[in-house]
């Protein structure tokens, strides 16, 4: 199944960054905005790890941990702030935080952290989705066949995921379209065709087609062509 993420941020356009940058690694990812809406989450739901800001309208992230470690002492939590003096971070590791991320930080170290913490939880070698000889490791966003690794860039291996949860399954252009690029396909941009050719390019470098045109209606990832091609 897939790796579950709550993002609990005020600032609008860092939560849409974080959050759609996780989402194209494949990850499920949701947003809260205030504390109280992220409280209501936290108890709510389970979820595989949790990023969490410091300053939030409502209750502050600070709070909100020492709450939720009272329920939960085993989810991953990692602090966003702009909060950088030592004994701060001390304070919110004390807190119960797994990890510490100060403000501003690049895409690919929180990317880097959020996979330790995931490779450290308990059951995480499990997590995993498999179709066939295809495998996807969510935790470490290993991709192989037969055993092989694959090089695939982040959309490629977003677009192998939707796939991967849906095996056998006919899926239009549009629905692969706006889960995977979240927007509206407008039938004239051949975006996700470049795409699905290279990663069937990548696919069959290790064993037969996978995924299958299905004239007029879209795709199938399967073992067994439907009619059409």
């Amino acid at each position: 199944m897939a790796i579950r993420l709550l993002l609990i941020e005020d600032d609008e356009e860092i939560a849409d960054f974080i959050s759609r940058g996780l989402r194209e690694e494949g990850f499920v990812v949701e947003v809260a905005a205030d504390g109280t809406s992220g409280w209501l989450d936290l108890k709510s739901a389970a979820w595989d790890l949790v990023i969490l800001d410091w300053w939030l309208p409502g209750q502050d992230g600070y709070t909100l941990l020492q709450r939720f470690r009272q329920i939960n002492q085993t989810t991953p939590v990692l602090f966003l702030t702009a909060r950088d003096a030592v004994e701060q971070r001390v304070q919110g590791l004390n807190a119960g935080a797994d990890d510490y991320l100060c403000k501003p930080f690049d895409f690919s170290e929180l990317l880097a952290r959020i996979q330790a913490l995931l490779r450290r939880r308990p059951g995480s070698i499990g997590a995993r989705l498999e179709y066939l000889d295809v495998a996807m490791d969510l935790a470490t966003q290993r991709v192989e066949r037969a055993g092989r690794p694959l090089d695939l860039t982040a959309k490629e291996q977003s677009l192998l995921l939707f796939f991967l949860r849906h095996p056998g399954e006919v899926l239009s252009r549009n629905r692969i379209y706006e889960h995977v690029w979240q927007e509206s396909f407008d039938g004239l941009s051949n975006t996700l065709e470049v795409h699905v050719m290279e990663l069937r390019r990548k696919l069959e470098a290790h064993g037969p087609r996978l995924i299958h045109t299905v004239r007029g209606r879209g795709y199938l990832f399967g073992e067994v062509p439907p009619l059409g091609r």
